[in-house]
């Protein structure tokens, strides 16, 4: 699933992680904190790994039900780049991305279901 995070000028105050629960909670300036499982993050990766180098070139991503982060690198004055515990470790998620898939999750998170779904892909949920 490729998705396009288009700027929103918002800045995180707070980041923090929750490990047992396996939870990002990210909170914005502008007063929204947003809870996104590492699983989300995961798997809607915006890594050329998962992204391909073109539309139509994504991969999807499977068996992740059980991912947490282990490492968060701050990335400039714009990102982070986590390590998740299957050892992915190449997606950078901006400020803007993070908030988009923030915002977003009611409506991302049920659509990669449903093409895991599609794909012949069972989720375990928890």
């Amino acid at each position: 699933m490729r998705i396009k995070a288009e700027e929103t000028g918002r800045t995180p105050t707070e980041i923090k992680l929750h490990q047992v629960s396996r939870v990002l909670e990210v909170a914005f300036d502008d007063g929204q904190c947003f809870t996104l499982p590492c699983e989300y993050l995961r798997v809607l990766t915006p890594s050329a790994e998962a992204m391909g180098h073109a539309p139509g070139e994504e991969i999807l991503q499977v068996g992740k039900e059980d991912v947490s982060i282990t490492e968060i690198r701050p990335v400039g004055n714009y990102a982070i780049a986590p390590t998740f515990s299957d050892g992915h470790n190449s997606g950078i998620y901006s400020w803007d991305l993070l908030y988009k898939l923030g915002a977003e999750y009611a409506r991302l998170w049920p659509q990669y279901l449903q093409e895991l779904k599609a794909a012949g892909h069972a989720h375990s949920q928890h």
